[in-house]
């Protein structure tokens, strides 16, 4: 097996929308950032490439018939050297709409993981490390915040894949435009389902608010052991 389809679009495009079309089309499994959080080996290849170490991309991508969103996104060209057959599609959306979901979702994630919580999962740590260096560094030049920079790295991004994309091999493709331009492009029949709309804002900032949360844990458990202790003693001299 060997991939299929390529995804070039960002994060925050409809690329769990995507991902969940293509598997009902048959190209499955599809990667995508939920791969890394659901598997170790995953993380750390990414962090190795991040980090500019060689990977051999048929390995990671053993097993899968189609790749979009972060990370495998900003491997695009890469990937598309490995298979020079597979097909490209660049996940789109407003850039200014793009901006605004990142910066309300994704962009809020790493600040709020615990340290405790990074020291005492390493797996944790390591897809930590390895989205920050391959989106936020290597992607978006550590310039997020930088809105007027982001629009343009949008942009110029959607650009770069027209020019180095085949014209034959590439699809600009917005969750909006449902089925038929996909459908098209990949030479297979419409379904008789609505194309999928998969929104993950709110799961995402619900996380993000249960990350918070959990930041106050050891305080949390200091006060209690302290209670405990108090109470001990209390008890003991009564």
């Amino acid at each position: 097996m060997s991939l299929k389809i390529i995804g070039a679009g960002p994060g925050r495009t409809g690329t769990l929308s995507l991902k969940t079309a293509l598997e009902h089309l048959g190209y499955a499994p599809c990667h995508h950032m939920k791969s890394c959080f659901e598997g170790r080996q995953q993380t750390r290849w990414f962090l190795q490439a991040a980090q500019g170490g060689s990977v051999d991309w048929r390995q990671v991508f053993s097993g899968y018939e189609a790749a979009v969103d972060w990370p495998a996104a900003a491997y695009y060209q890469e990937l598309l050297e490995v298979y020079p057959d597979a097909k490209v599609i660049f996940s789109d959306r407003s850039p200014e709409d793009w901006y605004e979901s990142v910066a309300s979702t994704i962009f809020r994630v790493l600040p709020a993981i615990p340290g405790w919580l990074r020291r005492t999962v390493p797996h944790i740590d390591r897809v930590a490390l390895m989205v920050d260096k391959t989106v936020w560094k290597n992607e978006l030049n550590d310039q997020f915040e930088n809105r007027a920079a982001m629009l343009d790295f949008f942009e110029r991004r959607r650009q770069e894949v027209i020019a180095a994309v085949p014209p034959q091999q590439l699809l600009i493709h917005s969750a909006a435009e449902g089925w038929g331009p996909l459908c098209a492009f990949l030479g297979v029949e419409v379904p008789s389902i609505p194309y999928p709309w998969v929104n993950e804002g709110a799961r995402i900032r619900r996380g993000v608010r249960v990350l918070k949360a959990l930041s106050y844990v050891p305080s949390v458990l200091l006060l209690a052991g302290i209670m405990m202790v108090v109470y001990g003693w209390v008890t003991l001299s009564a």
